[in-house]
């Protein structure tokens, strides 16, 4: 059971969405305009649906103004079609974009998705519990702040080293230069985000002088870094 957030000026939409989701047993808020549904985020909810084209107060503008201070996944809904549309959304902080029409049933799939993403990353968080990260030859103390491969140790520096657990700690999920940026160096830091690509550039040569042919770290044009998932 999850609570969820929906901010939708469709109330039909809303309905059957909200109507959808607690029959699963999640516990469902609503809101249809942008100011209501930027109070209710506050409230910390699991997830958030967010629409768009809304009045007065968009989707983008809603997700920039929560993006700080809270941290579940959102899904955007939108009617608008374009890459363009997609990327900003995306690099404003959001985990999915869907496009109206949608398959309710996919919606509710990639809803579920994204929990479970949440439940494994909170675990992995939880270091009393876990706090070895393994990705094909590479693995990740987070105690001891020490990553290996093939048992060598590879050293980093901090921040390198921070980045690389912001990253790990969420495999697949896209980090923008500046998430990334105020997560690792702080919201009132001096400097600007492209620092981090640098850092970037030099955790990858750093693995690729022992693990040359595994891209941990991939680039996604336009949005930012994810590290990568291996099954």
């Amino acid at each position: 059971m999850s609570r969820i957030l929906i901010i939708d000026d469709e109330k039909d939409l809303v309905a059957l969405l909200k109507d959808s989701l607690e029959n699963k047993g999640h516990i469902v808020s609503v809101a249809y305009d942008g100011e209501s549904g930027v109070k209710k985020a506050y409230e910390h909810p699991d997830l958030i649906i967010l629409d768009i084209m809304m009045p007065e107060i968009d989707g983008y503008e809603v997700c920039k103004k929560i993006r700080d201070v809270v941290f579940c996944p959102i899904i955007f809904l939108s009617a608008k079609q374009s890459e363009a549309d997609r990327i900003k959304g995306l690099a404003l902080g959001g985990d999915d974009y869907i496009i109206k029409p949608f398959s309710l049933k996919e919606l509710l799939a990639r809803i579920d998705a994204h929990l479970r993403r949440e439940r494994r990353a909170i675990y992995l968080n939880e270091k009393e519990k876990r706090t070895l990260l393994t990705f094909k030859n590479l693995s990740i103390d987070l105690k001891a702040r020490q990553v290996y491969i093939n048992g060598k140790l590879v050293s980093f520096t901090k921040r390198e080293f921070d980045i690389i657990e912001l990253l790990s700690l969420h495999p697949g999920q896209v980090f923008s230069k500046e998430q990334i940026y105020e997560k690792v160096w702080g919201y009132d830091a001096e400097g600007d985000s492209s620092t981090v690509t640098e850092h970037i550039k030099n955790i990858r040569a750093k693995l690729a002088v022992v693990d040359p042919n595994v891209e941990y770290i991939s680039t996604v044009w336009g949005i930012g870094y994810r590290w990568e998932k291996f099954v």
